[in-house]
């Protein structure tokens, strides 16, 4: 269904209903944030590459160039689950430095956050010539990904124009779902799941209060953690003096 090849109005209605049931039945499973062992595997891997603490590289390659600044600021949830205590803790040292926040390769639109690292524009001398150069293989992941998808799904790469946005976002995320549920079945761990997928949880509503709770307070304090520049900075210098160390020594 998803292997879409044709303009008929009968088939863009099939492929808009069938795309937004997988999303709503699957999400939960197969779009869900990474678990503890699903940053481990993250961490070992950034750091087999030079970056201690990295989770990944982040584009916004999906946006409008024009708009992608605003709309990563007001329509990203990847810290939202890091700023309520609930994520799972990254704890590494580099350059006799100690950290506990893991961050993303980014490229510069993105702010001078604690979560960010991002190359210079412009770099002077070898160190920093070097550390521009070190993050680009990474970043040139999110375009293999995307790449993946094209290959695999012939509606990522055809016409978007029959559909409006939000159909586009249930296109994706459903070709993405499907994706990783291919990735699983290579897998082939052996081991099943039962998941019931009928079964909605029902979620009771919770009292509002006004007062400032600990709970409040915590968020607050964990959200200027994570969008401090001086740690963003130091992080940034810390990274430059690493990877020179493994080129010098290499």
């Amino acid at each position: 269904m998803i292997l879409y090849d044709s303009d008929s109005d009968d088939e863009l209605e099939i492929v808009t209903i069938a795309s937004m049931e997988v999303v709503t039945i699957f999400s939960n499973e197969y779009l869900r944030s990474p678990n503890n062992d699903d940053i481990a595997k993250l961490l070992a891997v950034g750091e087999s590459r030079g970056f201690p603490g990295m989770l990944r590289s982040i584009d916004c390659m999906h946006w409008t160039w024009k708009n992608c600044p605003t709309a990563w600021k007001e329509r990203s949830f990847v810290f939202t689950e890091l700023a309520r205590g609930r994520a799972p803790p990254v704890n590494y040292t580099i350059n006799g430095n100690e950290y506990t926040m893991g961050y993303y390769l980014a490229n510069g639109i993105y702010p001078q956050w604690a979560t960010f690292v991002k190359t210079f524009p412009c770099p002077q001398g070898k160190k920093n010539k070097h550390f521009a150069e070190a993050p680009k293989a990474y970043r040139k992941d999110v375009e293999r990904a995307f790449g993946v998808l094209q290959a695999r799904f012939a509606i990522v790469r055809g016409p978007t124009r029959p559909w409006d946005l939000q159909t586009l976002k249930d296109i994706m995320k459903a070709c993405i779902i499907l994706h990783n549920m291919i990735i699983e079945d290579e897998r082939d761990d052996g081991g099943e799941q039962n998941i019931d997928y009928e079964q909605i949880d029902k979620i009771a509503h919770a009292q509002l209060s006004l007062e400032c709770t600990p709970d409040i307070m915590e968020f607050i304090q964990q959200h200027r953690h994570i969008r401090d520049r001086e740690t963003h900075s130091r992080l940034q210098s810390d990274l430059v003096e690493h990877l020179w160390q493994i080129y010098s020594q290499s």
